[in-house]
């Protein structure tokens, strides 16, 4: 980064997270050479300090820290403090100033994404005045936001936003306790996975498809598939189901086209037009001829399908 220290501040950051609007006012890598000062001062905004390299102080409203590589510490609005670095050897700081500011403007169209930030904004206000170990490596997320904008590739501006969102998260762990993180979203795994079995029919069904060819996709045993079928499928078995995606392929056909019945077989998955004849004829009580010239003549036919 000591190529363009600055190159990050110049860019114009605005970013949505959550109910929050965050603007990137400073971002950019510096030295203290041996022995500099910067007397008191304070921000109106959170101001995040991390060390890369060499040693000094802090001093945080009244209380003095060392200071060393790999560490970092936050300052937010209105807190005063002092830097220096070791009278023999310099020291490097990453530097993030943001100002967050909350939105009233719409609701959240993430609810979980909502709470995280909620979350961390909250504990960035509570976190303690003294510098911690940076145990979750937010500091390679400058190097990162770097080299995403000397690139300049697409979606660079995008990455760039979601290292300064890494920042602001992984400074948060470093002061967590193993243990307290909230826990995350789960599925409900047999209604995943009975959609996911769906999707794979649907997108299938004209091909040769079996019971253990969708269970081995799913990483389940042909056994629990059935049974999520049974489930799910208002007790229909896998065969039933495939067949009810099967027919509903033959009815768009048979309403949009004039193919052949044995053509429309051939191509949803019916090992001949008279097996398709069949089938068709016990489930909606007519040929799949009789249903086309319904339809054809003005017919009001409802079919039921999957």
């Amino acid at each position: 980064m000591w190529e363009k220290p600055d190159a990050l501040e110049r860019l114009d950051l605005h970013i949505r997270w959550g109910p929050y609007n965050i603007q990137v006012l400073r971002f950019h890598l510096t030295q203290f050479l041996p022995g500099r000062t910067v007397p008191f001062h304070k921000h109106a905004e959170f101001e995040f300090h991390f060390i890369p390299k060499g040693k000094g102080k802090v001093i945080l409203v009244d209380k003095e820290y060392a200071l060393k590589a790999g560490q970092l510490y936050l300052t937010g609005p209105g807190v005063i403090h002092y830097q220096e670095a070791d009278a023999l050897e310099a020291m490097d700081e990453l530097c993030l100033h943001i100002d967050i500011v909350e939105r009233t403007d719409e609701p959240p169209s993430d609810d979980w994404e909502f709470v995280e930030a909620v979350t961390c904004v909250k504990k960035l206000m509570d976190l303690p005045l003294a510098p911690a170990q940076d145990a979750h490596e937010a500091m390679p997320c400058f190097l990162d936001a770097y080299q995403a904008c000397m690139a300049g590739y697409p979606g660079s501006y995008t990455t760039i936003k979601q290292q300064v969102i890494q920042i602001l998260l992984r400074t948060v762990r470093a002061y967590e306790t193993p243990g307290s993180n909230d826990q995350l979203p789960t599925k409900d795994m047999k209604s995943y996975r009975y959609e996911l079995a769906l999707e794979f029919m649907r997108v299938n069904y004209a091909e040769s498809v079996t019971l253990e060819d969708v269970a081995e996709r799913l990483w389940i045993s042909p056994r629990q598939l059935q049974r999520l079928f049974k489930e799910h499928g208002e007790g229909h078995s896998f065969t039933r189901i495939l067949e009810d995606i099967r027919l509903a392929a033959v009815i768009q056909e048979l309403e949009a086209s004039s193919s052949s019945i044995e053509g429309i077989a051939a191509r949803t998955g019916f090992a001949s037009g008279n097996y398709l004849h069949a089938v068709f004829r016990k489930r909606y009580g007519m040929t799949p001829s009789d249903y086309r010239k319904s339809i054809q003549s003005g017919g009001n036919i409802h079919v039921q399908h999957l």
